[in-house]
C-alpha cells in the first residue's frame, strides 16, 4: 500500500513531475561540462562524463522515487510536504547533493 502524501496516482504523477522538472532546471544551472542531465517522463537521468549515470525514476504503485546511483538504491517517500528516505528519513535533495557533489569535486545544493 502506498504511503505518503498522495491521495491517489495522479497526484503522485503530478507531484514527481514537477518536482523532476525543478531538479533538472537547477542541474542544468550547475557550471560542469562533467554534467548531462536529461528529462523522460517520470524519470530524471544524469550521466557524468567519467560514464557514472545516477536515475531518479517513479514508481507509481507505491508512490516512491528510486534514486539508483554509486552501485547502491534508495527509496524516498513524499511526506509532509518533502521527499525522504524511507528507511532513514534523510531529505532527498541533500542526499542527491552530496552524490553529485562527490562525483563532480565541487559543491552542488539542490531544493524543492
Amino acid at each position: 500500500m502506498p504511503r505518503g502524501d498522495f491521495a491517489d496516482d495522479n497526484a503522485f504523477r503530478q507531484q514527481v513531475a514537477t518536482d523532476l522538472r525543478s531538479l533538472l532546471d537547477q542541474l542544468d544551472e550547475v557550471d560542469a561540462d562533467e554534467l548531462d542531465p536529461m528529462l523522460t517522463p517520470g524519470t530524471l537521468t544524469i550521466r557524468f562524463e567519467s560514464g557514472a549515470t545516477y536515475v531518479l525514476s517513479q514508481q507509481t504503485p507505491t508512490h516512491e522515487l528510486w534514486l539508483s546511483a554509486e552501485l547502491q538504491a534508495w527509496h524516498f517517500v513524499h511526506e509532509d510536504g518533502a521527499w525522504v528516505e524511507r528507511d532513514t528519513g534523510e531529505p532527498m535533495t541533500e542526499l542527491l547533493g552530496t552524490l553529485i557533489s562527490k562525483r563532480l569535486g565541487e559543491p552542488v545544493h539542490l531544493q524543492l
